[in-house]
């Protein structure tokens, strides 16, 4: 299969995991723009160049497209451009030209633009650090009194009104944007289009445009991260069952932080987006350590009640997706996990950032590993790369190591227990080194090769 992939931005989740997950399968022939196109935290993606890059592809089967990328520089620019409307349509329709030269099926995703309840501009446009939580309650307002017409809600006198009006005549033009891909998905130029809805609440514009979308036939799921990994999973045809299993069956029905659904529904959601019927009789049982009461969030000191008890693994392939806390492993689960780790039946293990973020990305790792097998293309070595990644990353620093230190430094001396845990499981000998790409502590890429 000749897959390309055009990434929301560079970092190690959207883009290394991609190449890596690709690598488990030596039947897909994957062509992804070299990273120096991409967008990163600071810098927009190079536009021009990805023209370019584009001109030259060859025909292929699928490409798998972040439009964020190509219209405003990628998913944070998407909320920083200056572009106006008419900008972002006539290169658009530029791009639209070139990728339609190409023959492919083309999976699509675009980002219906968030509002993040903090006062933290790091993503956002600079009067975010002042008033990002006053935007935040007016747009929550303004949606869930929306029947009471002619009130206002008092929030916004805590806004000036040029800085209000910027906030909105940005949405609107994303908004329109969007609008304007569903046109071309009737057309039939997207075998499949997705409007991703990040970091949600139960109210505000972000949800409203959602609904609105929805009702002109657009579909919409939670997520973002990991949505171009579920897109791979869509792309990649090929009959597979999954039984989700819940650590807590009782409470499937509790809402994620940064998201809208229940962890159930977001569960149905991704295998679903992905192709994958579920079953109880399936060939993958995916675990999810969910959570009681609230899901924790270790780094902002947000705890929860960890797993606790003992863990019975099926005697069928599994996959275990950890989302008992947001971004970062439950530790106590790892441990237990360990000592019944069985590698001959095992498909992934993931627990970074949102639960869908974990979720998507888990069940990609797993349908390409499933459909090499079948195929007799798989990449042994490849996978558990993979996993070494995860575990590194997902359980070893995001749980562990990040609450130990206080800003970028080297983290190879404290990283050295955790490997020897993760290699001696998964047989393993492997040499890795770490690096903050978008020197922050929210991520650590980690590079890793067989010795």
């Amino acid at each position: 299969m000749k897959l390309c992939v055009i990434p929301i931005d560079n970092r190690p989740v959207c883009y290394n995991l991609i190449k890596e997950i690709a690598k488990i399968d030596e039947g897909i022939e994957l062509y992804i723009p070299p990273r120096n196109l991409l967008g990163s935290l600071t810098k927009d993606a190079k536009v021009v160049g990805l023209y370019s890059w584009l001109c030259k592809l060859p025909e292929v089967d699928g490409i798998v497209l972040s439009l964020d990328t190509l219209a405003y520089g990628g998913l944070i620019p998407s909320r920083r451009c200056p572009d106006s409307y008419q900008d972002i349509v006539s290169r658009m329709n530029d791009f639209k030209e070139v990728l339609m030269t190409k023959n492919a099926k083309i999976y699509a995703v675009s980002s219906i633009m968030r509002i993040s309840n903090n006062n933290y501009n790091e993503e956002e446009k600079e009067y975010w650090n002042k008033y990002g939580k006053y935007i935040f309650e007016y747009s929550y307002e303004k949606h869930k009194y929306a029947s009471n017409l002619g009130l206002e809600s008092p929030v916004k006198n805590l806004i000036p009104p040029d800085i209000l009006n910027d906030y909105k005549q940005t949405r609107l033009r994303n908004f329109k944007v969007n609008k304007m891909y569903l046109e071309w998905k009737k057309e039939g130029f997207f075998d499949t289009l997705i409007f991703s809805k990040d970091d949600c609440a139960e109210f505000g514009y972000n949800v409203m445009e959602a609904e609105h979308l929805q009702r002109l036939g657009g579909e919409v799921i939670t997520g973002a991260d990991e949505i171009p990994l579920s897109l791979i999973s869509k792309a990649i045809e090929c009959d597979l069952s999954v039984n989700p299993v819940f650590i807590e069956p009782e409470n499937k029905n509790l809402i994620s932080n940064y998201e809208d659904v229940s962890i159930e529904k977001s569960v149905q959601n991704q295998l679903k987006f992905a192709g994958i019927k579920t079953s109880q009789d399936a060939d993958i049982t995916l675990i999810v350590n969910n959570f009681k009461e609230h899901q924790g969030e270790i780094v902002m000191k947000q705890p929860t009640e960890q797993f606790s008890g003992e863990l019975n693994l099926p005697n069928n392939p599994y996959m275990i997706a950890d989302v008992r806390n947001a971004n970062g492993a439950d530790n106590n689960f790892v441990e237990e996990f360990f000592k019944k780790f069985r590698y001959d039946d095992f498909y992934g293990y993931s627990a970074w950032n949102t639960s869908s973020n974990s979720l998507g990305s888990l069940i990609c790792c797993a349908k390409v590993k499933y459909n090499a097998l079948k195929n007799n293309s798989y990449n042994d070595d490849a996978f558990k790369k993979v996993q070494m990644v995860r575990f590194l990353d997902d359980w070893a620093y995001q749980a562990n190591i990040r609450q130990q230190i206080k800003e970028p430094c080297n983290i190879q001396e404290l990283m050295k227990p955790y490997e020897k845990r993760v290699s001696d499981i998964l047989e393993l000998k492997i040499k890795n080194e770490y690096s903050y790409p978008w020197n922050r502590l929210f991520e650590i890429e980690v590079v890793n090769e067989l010795y």
